[in-house]
């Protein structure tokens, strides 16, 4: 196939585009940034610039689409315009693809999240819940559920949607989230919440890319459908900070903040945030500390048959491999 992958400037962009590419399709990148992945081809552009969009796709016969705002805070508008609107784009520019195909079919894979339904309290054992944006937290998972629900109802014979939810993609090169706690950790500004005994799952981030493909070769028998991925190795999350801070060779986190106050203070750090943004990600939020003090697995048993994909890289190996990565600083880039 012929297939553009959006948003390939992120850590998870490029390796689905590069896993996409190995297993020998045609691959376009389209992201407001170089992919700087060998062998695509690279459109440079926003998801929300229709025609600029248009063009990336023409001759395409299916789309990845990754490209979103992710973060903690910002303004609300800007959320809407990249991920909503920008999917519904996605949407159209698929239609055009599915009316010049001589087989009249067009293929798109949405890049979710779990954060699409979940409403604070545990998740354990769930499988992929509908998408609730009345009920999440925060304006990246309301609006991304409101990106998906508009994606899988475009669903048809002739436009097949499938939407596949990485849960906490991890690896060498992560600077959304191993960064940050490597960088918190070294500084001593990062606490436990509660006991870190809730069970988190999480996936690395090879098999988080070998997942999207596996999404991508099946989506004729699996469209309509929508799928989280995981290791399925849930472990409880002091042991999660350590594997990452131990890899980078900084010290785990020894104090612990109740889980409640926590909560508190991530909601007050967001008023502020809204009227006085800094120049980073808060250091808390309402969200992030529910992410940080409740369990959140998932049943991986449907998603593992109907994609016929399994993870190939155990958590061990990942944090060996991300020990690696950190031992060869010079190598970085």
């Amino acid at each position: 196939m012929r297939v553009l992958v959006t948003g390939a400037s992120g850590l998870l962009g490029r390796a689905v585009a590069a896993e996409i590419l190995a297993a020998g399709h045609h691959v376009r990148t389209f992201q407001r940034r170089p992919s700087r992945v060998a062998g695509v081809e690279d459109y440079l552009g926003s998801v929300t610039d229709p025609a600029v969009l248009a063009v990336a796709a023409a001759g395409m016969d299916a789309i990845v689409h990754l490209a979103a705002k992710v973060s903690l805070a910002g303004d609300p508008a800007d959320f809407q315009r990249v991920n909503v609107e920008g999917t519904r784009n996605i949407i159209e520019v698929t239609r055009t693809i599915s009316a010049t195909r001589d087989d009249g079919i067009a293929r798109l894979v949405y890049v979710s999240s779990p954060s699409v339904a979940h409403s604070g309290s545990s998740i354990v054992g769930n499988d992929a819940r509908a998408a609730d944006p009345a009920h999440v937290r925060g304006d990246y998972a309301i609006t991304k559920a409101e990106a998906e629900l508009l994606a899988l109802e475009a669903n048809s014979d002739a436009l097949r949607v499938v939407a596949v939810r990485p849960h906490l993609v991890w690896g060498p090169g992560d600077t959304q989230l191993v960064e940050r706690i490597v960088e918190r950790a070294r500084a001593g500004r990062l606490p436990l919440l509660g006991a870190g005994a809730a069970l988190i799952d999480t996936i690395y981030i090879d098999n988080a890319a070998s997942g999207i493909l596996a999404a991508l070769d099946r989506i004729d028998a699996v469209h309509g459908n929508s799928y989280v991925l995981t290791n399925g190795e849930p472990r409880p999350i002091a042991e999660l900070l350590a594997g990452m801070c131990g890899a980078a060779g900084v010290a785990a986190p020894a104090w612990s903040v109740p889980a409640v106050l926590a909560r508190a203070a991530g909601s007050a750090i967001e008023a502020a945030w809204r009227i006085r943004p800094g120049t980073d990600e808060p250091p808390m939020t309402r969200f992030l500390a529910e992410q940080l003090s409740t369990a959140h697995w998932f049943d991986q048993r449907r998603t593992r048959a109907d994609l016929q994909w399994t993870p190939a890289v155990s958590l061990d190996e990942g944090f060996a491999r991300l020990g690696a990565y950190y031992a060869q600083p010079n190598d970085r880039s």
